[in-house]
């Protein structure tokens, strides 16, 4: 017993020290101090039963203390417990000091806490940033397709970080402005001749508005001949003319052969009728004999009139026999 007794004394008071070491950051409070910041050791024992690590706020304020700038550990540590970024917000804010950038930490926090970078913003504000537009196809009057490549030098503006619109924005306008400023132009050599007309078209929209960045400049960086969309489109709609056409052309067609042969059905009809008449004439030429009507001399010159019309319409070319009855 007296042996796990000398064993375990040691050992507790080693986890003694290593937990008052944890609880008490006393190696971050010499930092602290002998960087000029005045920080209680109990504050940094406070931190850690909020739930705050104290070495990102304090080096932060250590950061800042030593740039020149006031910045309350209390701030610091709410921005923390709010869910931003500590170190890039005292680093946008140094750099910012540095750079003649008037940029509160309010603000700073504000960007942070919005989800933009903050150091990034602070950076593209004192070297602006060159985007690249995609490939921007635009057809001139005359009917010439153009492709443009545009570079745009944008600089942040720190007042509209916070609901400004981001680069998504800024590409889409300009593209919008190339393909409107190309279909003004008359022929597509003009714009290959003076492609600067573009940019500056374009420049004088005021497409910064509403944004993040402030444009600078709007630079041509390549201009291409497409396709010739007008004689494409003209192809097409000749093309859609002839189809049209001949849609027409057909229907007339099947109404032509529709009339034919309605045409063709009422002369089978009236052949038909007149076969029935035809055979009507011996059954009246009989009942004329029987009543009398009709004698053999009247009847010898039907038949005669009758032979000489069959003769007649065999020497025409007639297709009836010398008889008088139509051909089989």
């Amino acid at each position: 017993m007296e042996a796990i007794a000398t064993l375990f004394f040691p050992v507790l008071i080693v986890v003694l020290i290593l937990m008052v070491l944890w609880a008490v950051p006393v190696r971050l409070w010499i930092e602290a101090i002998s960087a000029g910041v005045r920080l209680g050791i109990t504050y940094l024992i406070g931190m850690r039963l909020r739930k705050v690590p104290p070495p990102a706020v304090v080096r932060p304020l250590i950061w800042a203390t030593k740039a020149g700038l006031f910045i309350r550990i209390a701030d610091l540590e709410a921005h923390y417990l709010a869910g931003g970024r500590v170190d890039r917000v005292v680093t946008a804010l140094i750099s910012a000091d540095k750079a003649n950038i008037e940029l509160s930490f309010n603000q700073a926090a504000a960007i942070d806490l919005a989800g933009r970078d903050v150091f990034e913003a602070v950076q593209v504000s004192v070297n602006p940033k060159v985007i690249t537009t995609p490939r921007v196809a635009a057809m001139a009057r005359d009917g010439i397709q153009l492709i443009a490549v545009a570079r745009v030098t944008v600089r942040a503006n720190i007042n509209r970080l916070v609901g400004g619109a981001g680069e998504e924005t800024i590409v889409a306008r300009v593209g919008e402005g190339i393909v409107s400023s190309i279909g003004s132009s008359d022929t597509h050599q003009a714009v290959l001749e003076n492609p600067d007309s573009i940019s500056k078209a374009v420049l004088a929209k005021g497409l910064d508005s509403g944004t993040a960045f402030e444009i600078l400049s709007i630079d041509i960086a390549d201009v291409d001949v497409g396709k010739n969309i007008g004689a494409e489109l003209q192809t097409d709609q000749a093309e859609a003319d002839k189809r049209v056409a001949q849609a027409r052309a057909e229907e007339r067609r099947a109404m032509a052969v529709a009339s034919e042969q309605e045409n063709v059905a009422k002369v089978q009809e009236m052949r038909a009728n007149l076969v029935e008449a035809e055979a009507q004439v011996p059954l009246a030429m009989a009942d004329a004999f029987r009543d009398g009507n009709l004698g053999v001399m009247d009847y010898i010159r039907y038949r005669n009139v009758q032979a000489d019309t069959a003769m007649r319409n065999s020497i025409a070319g007639d297709d009836e026999s010398a008889s008088g009855e139509p051909l089989a």
